[in-house]
């Protein structure tokens, strides 16, 4: 049977005005673009409307009522009922199907890798011919219009030396770049020179560039246009290290979708303000997270898109981060009030005020109505708590300390019930903060006029960050200790920069220190005068008196 017989059978056998309203205003397009995809977004279309009608009615799609939905049933309708009263209609957990084995991937999940080969993974050599070509490139452009510095053809081996500077900047913080290479003062720093000179690192770092400037030229004169690309002079690298980071690590079940602040201030039509961010102004990621904090994806919010799906920027922003391969897998994507779909609501709640909470209710009291398999849970905690949830049952005896006075007493903790999505909630909703932080410890990022310097610093974080879960994840497996974020990143910046990261600058002793083994000492009368003390201050020795004429 054809798919066009399949759409008449089922409309005809279901006699709705749906789906021949939906084949007759479709059907002469469809027929002229002959194209099995529109077809079968058709056929889809119709299939889950007859779906949806079949699960309202209650019965066989065909009886009466035509698709009406029982009022009595809408959330809308329902009285919200207690943690004391049965949930029925709790879903079957979903089966944990993945397509590769949750974790670490090949090769890396062999022993304990050092720090410097799970970074390659993620600046991999691509990266690298990435960066070193575009930088040259965007250095003799500069050249050409007249700007004044020394340049030669930066190397991968090079630039892998700077990327360890900036590592190494990172962990050891100084208020300015050339800060590091202050001659003549007591806050001298001997080693970055011992890796290239100032001026060659500054000029590095002005000329760096992600993308080509040619094709950045030819994106600059659509500028105005549907056809402008804001993310042009970034996307190469990020889509690298976006696959990158996807490809060596694959995503357990617990998956958290949240928004990432990275602050700049520069005169930006994408830059974005969110007062509630410690980090108020500065580009905004949307960022799909493990919950041990590795950034499994992200995308860089640019405003109102020609391409969003009519469906609202939650919307396209999780199934935009969600891969198409995850869904049936049995993945559990936890997410905050901005998306209305789960996670904390916004919209959509039931209105119905029969038996909701008040301000008076009791700490640890919880109200619930069910759709089918979607649950609203209204919980009092020190104020109103709202979640929405697919995969939940209501409450599983879940409970939280929690400090309670009663009377003239003293406050004393006493356990309150808590329901089980907020339980779940609170265990795996912190991915992304968990990523946050360990990316503001010892964080490249520093202040720049230049927005894609700024990208990529965070994508260096990324890169550094996801590497120092992975040796976590790997150390865990091994029954090992893992190291230190600060001790990770030293021993992946000596990698880079080809030393030993116990091997500091040679101390030379100074030409007035004298080492003294043995002393033949005679206390000699006050009378004797006393000979000037040639030893330098640091000599660890006591007041010692020579006698001349011995």
């Amino acid at each position: 049977m054809t798919v066009s017989d399949s759409w008449l059978s089922v409309s005809e056998r279901y006699s709705c005005s749906y789906c021949y309203k939906l084949l007759s205003d479709r059907w002469f397009e469809a027929d002229a673009a002959k194209e099995t995809s529109f077809y079968l977004s058709i056929y889809l279309s119709i299939r889950g409307h007859i779906q949806g009608r079949r699960g309202r009615s209650g019965g066989d799609a065909g009886g009466s009522g035509d698709g009406v939905r029982d009022r009595s049933r809408s959330p809308h309708h329902q009285r919200w009922k207690t943690e004391a009263e049965p949930d029925d209609g709790v879903p079957q957990p979903p089966r944990f199907n993945p397509k590769r084995t949750p974790g670490v991937q090949p090769p890396l999940n062999m022993g304990n890798p050092p720090p410097g080969e799970i970074f390659s993974h993620f600046f991999d050599a691509a990266v690298f011919k990435l960066l070193c070509e575009n930088t040259n490139k965007n250095a003799a452009k500069n050249l050409e219009k007249g700007t004044k510095f020394i340049w030669t053809e930066i190397t991968p081996d090079e630039m892998k030396k700077f990327i360890g500077m900036l590592l190494y900047m990172a962990v050891l913080k100084l208020p300015k770049i050339s800060d590091f290479w202050r001659q003549q003062t007591i806050f001298h720093v001997p080693f970055p020179a011992t890796v290239m000179s100032r001026d060659r690192f500054m000029a590095i770092l002005s000329n760096l560039h992600l993308s080509d400037p040619e094709k950045n030229e030819e994106n600059d004169k659509k500028k105005g246009t549907e056809d402008y690309d804001h993310l042009h002079r970034v996307r190469p690298l990020m889509e690298l290290i976006c696959v990158n980071c996807k490809a060596i690590y694959h995503p357990r079940q617990h998956l958290a979708v949240d928004e990432r602040m990275v602050g700049t201030k520069a005169r930006l039509s994408i830059k974005q303000y969110m007062k509630a961010k410690p980090t108020k102004w500065g580009l905004k990621f949307f960022v799909l997270a493990d919950m041990n904090g590795h950034t499994i994806d992200f995308m860089l919010y640019t405003g109102k898109s020609k391409w969003a799906s009519g469906k609202g920027l939650s919307f396209d922003v999780v199934a935009g981060l969600v891969n198409k391969g995850y869904l049936g897998s049995g993945y559990k994507i936890y997410m905050d009030n901005f998306y209305t779909t789960c996670g904390t609501y916004r919209v959509g709640v039931p209105t119905t005020q029969e038996n909701a909470l008040t301000k008076k209710s009791p700490r640890g009291s919880i109200r619930w109505i069910r759709d089918r398999d979607l649950l609203f849970v209204k919980w009092m905690d020190v104020r109103e708590v709202s979640l929405c949830s697919t995969i939940h049952p209501v409450y599983s005896g879940d409970t939280v300390e929690r400090w309670s006075k009663t009377g003239d007493g003293p406050q004393q903790k006493i356990s309150v019930p808590r329901p089980t999505s907020a339980t779940e909630y609170n265990k795996y909703m912190g991915g992304v903060d968990t990523s946050d932080q360990m990316i503001g410890t010892n964080t490249v990022h520093r202040k720049t006029r230049r927005w894609p310097t700024t990208v990529f610093q965070h994508l260096l974080d990324i890169a550094v960050t996801n590497s120092f879960v992975i040796h976590k994840t790997r150390c865990a497996s091994l029954q090992e200790n893992p190291m230190t974020r600060q001790r990770f990143q030293e021993e992946l910046t000596a990698h880079l920069l080809g030393v030993d990261v116990k091997n500091g600058p040679q101390k030379t002793p100074g030409n007035k220190h004298l080492t003294v083994k043995y002393l033949n000492l005679q206390i000699l009368s006050t009378s004797t005068a006393l000979p000037t003390c040639v030893c330098t201050p640091v000599c660890l020795l006591a007041l010692v008196f020579f006698n001349p004429q011995s």
